[in-house]
């Protein structure tokens, strides 16, 4: 346990301590965010705010995940995992994919970066190659970070879809959650916060996979994963770095974190949830993320088939703007939607080891 009190303390720290240094340093390099100009009137106002800000989520989450791990260096069982690594690569991987992007921004001034297929190329390469690692390194016992069926709370038996197409939908996965929390990235502190939440969700699935882990004893209701408690290390520090960093990037944002942030962010919690056997729940935890997403799908195929739209403007939180919601409001009932996500997912997570456990 106080392995993961230094993971998330470290995060917290480190991300509350480091990003005002970003701040002054991004400002003086002239990294500001460039604004779409179809958007909201008032923010316009935010143009040349600094971004890149997600360079000091990642740091901070790489160094708690680290530093846990050193301060109890030489004790028996206890080192850096396949999962725990995995999960890095996969954080590191897409906040790269999302650095270009801002640079690109930023380089030409411009609210575009990297083109779609540039884009969904380096998404290709890290998450294939995530998917593909992951469904191997088994430990002694044979168990690997991720397994080849679709999972809810645990691994649906009959949805054992093979390495060949766990490949494809892990990418998918993975693709679809990181650009999800990249359109939810677009009012002060909105990413940031509900990220936070689903982190601490996933700290806790994964420390009670750990408790009940069926290594440590086959009783009823016990999880088949592989390195639970590394795994809540990750989310433990992911949480404070979030926290830390929406210390200056809530409302008025101070910094934005661009798609550096939100595309790793969305890249290491698709990974939490295919590392603990969680994927469908995610669409519960997450499902801020997935309703925002779902309103740019709706908005765009309702418009190219009749002309109209049907939200004011997508993602969904401009449309509340437009609506006459001041941004604080939106944000604020956002988070309370993620808040309501998350409870509910847990309650899921709980109610199937009751289930088990004959409660």
């Amino acid at each position: 346990m106080r392995s993961v009190l230094i993971a998330a303390g470290l995060g917290l720290i480190l991300s509350i301590l480091l990003t005002p240094l970003a701040i002054r340093a991004f400002r003086r390099q002239g990294l500001g965010q460039e604004i779409r100009d179809d958007g909201p009137e008032s923010h316009l106002s935010k143009k040349g705010t600094p971004t890149m800000g997600g360079t000091v989520i990642v740091g901070a989450t790489v160094v708690g995940y680290l530093a846990a791990h050193l301060a109890f260096a030489g004790q028996d069982s206890w080192g850096f995992s396949a999962s725990g690594l995995l999960l890095l690569f996969l954080m590191v991987g897409m906040g790269t994919v999302g650095f270009l992007d801002d640079y690109l921004k930023i380089r030409h001034r411009r609210s575009l970066g990297l083109n779609k297929t540039a884009k969904l190329v380096g998404q290709l390469v890290v998450g294939v190659t995530f998917a593909v690692l992951a469904i191997n390194f088994g430990n002694d016992d044979g168990i690997t970070p991720a397994s080849t069926s679709i999972s809810y709370v645990r691994d649906i038996a009959p949805l054992a879809i093979g390495p060949i197409l766990f490949v494809v939908f892990a990418y998918l996965f993975i693709a679809g959650f990181s650009n999800a929390v990249n359109l939810t990235d677009g009012l002060d502190g909105l990413a940031a916060g509900s990220s936070a939440m689903v982190f601490a969700s996933y700290l806790i699935i994964s420390f009670w996979q750990f408790t009940h882990d069926c290594a440590r004893e086959a009783i009823d209701g016990c999880y088949v994963v592989r390195d639970p408690l590394d795994v809540t290390l990750i989310a433990a520090a992911g949480m404070g770095a979030c926290l830390g960093f929406l210390w200056w990037n809530t409302s008025p944002a101070r910094i934005f974190m661009g798609d550096t942030g939100s595309l790793a962010l969305g890249g290491v919690i698709s990974g939490l949830a295919i590392v603990t056997r969680t994927e469908l729940l995610l669409v519960v935890l997450g499902g801020l993320f997935v309703a925002v997403t779902l309103s740019v799908v709706i908005q765009v195929a309702f418009f190219r088939a009749t002309r109209r739209r049907v939200f004011r403007m997508a993602p969904l939180h401009h449309h509340f703007e437009l609506a006459g919601w001041t941004e604080n409001t939106v944000i604020v009932r956002f988070w309370l939607v993620t808040g309501m996500a998350v409870a509910f997912g847990l309650g899921l997570f709980y109610a199937d080891w009751l289930s088990f456990a004959g409660l």
